[in-house]
């Protein structure tokens, strides 16, 4: 078995604003393997980081990210809302798992996956979304690594599987049990599992051998997973 991923959550959430560069940066001195960033797109098209379709919960402007432009987004934030590709900078070799909510359509898939190619970057990154949007971004990239998100217990089908093609099945935590990760190992995928922030979730998940925690408390995942 390979030796469990930790992904830290949108940075280090709990202490530094969520998609943030600083996030970012936090998040890799605490040691997580990868780090989970949630991308949209502004009016103008460029990939940013932002997992709220408008800047109201964040950054107090109650304005939809699809009406603003990248430097108006920039204005509203005091340019504290990266760009994909400043993140990218910024996490030089460490892996990124790309969460692409609001269910982009394959041009909106393909603008980000230009920009990971743009910078370099497509051998650590990897997206992770529900069935719509991985196939937008299987379609844009033949060769992306794909976390597909899953909420149900039933399996995906086989048609969807040969589809979209995921290393990974993404599931929530509280649905996975050994059972489970038995099955999707059975099936040829890694599990993935979010978001146990408590160290007795983790501990149970892990006893039941999932492959990847995503948690907004990556430094006590850390900490668990070095002790065995």
């Amino acid at each position: 078995m390979q030796k469990l991923t930790a992904v830290a959550h949108r940075g280090d959430p709990y202490r530094v604003r969520e998609n943030t560069l600083d996030s970012l940066r936090a998040a890799r001195e605490l040691g997580a393997d990868a780090v989970e960033i949630d991308v949209r797109l502004t009016r103008d098209g460029v990939p940013v980081l932002l997992h709220d379709r408008t800047l109201k919960r964040l950054w107090e402007h109650d304005r939809p990210l699809t009406s603003l432009s990248s430097d108006e987004v920039r204005g509203l934030s005091d340019g504290r809302v990266p760009t994909l590709a400043e993140a990218l900078a910024v996490a030089e070799g460490a892996r990124l798992m790309l969460d692409l909510p609001g269910a982009p359509d394959v041009q909106a898939a393909r603008r980000v996956v230009d920009v990971v190619r743009e910078s370099g970057a497509e051998d650590r990154v990897y997206y992770c979304a529900g069935a719509p949007a991985m196939l937008a971004v299987r379609a844009a990239d033949p060769a992306a690594e794909i976390a597909l998100t899953w909420t149900s217990l039933a399996p995906p089908r086989p048609a969807l599987l040969a589809a979209v093609r995921p290393r990974w099945l993404n599931y929530r935590f509280g649905l996975v049990d050994k059972a489970l990760a038995e099955r999707v190992h059975r099936d040829g995928c890694l599990v993935s599992v979010w978001t146990p922030d408590t160290v007795r979730s983790m501990r149970r998940l892990i006893a039941a051998g999932v492959d990847s925690i995503t948690t907004n408390r990556v430094d006590a995942l850390c900490a668990l997973r070095d002790e065995g």
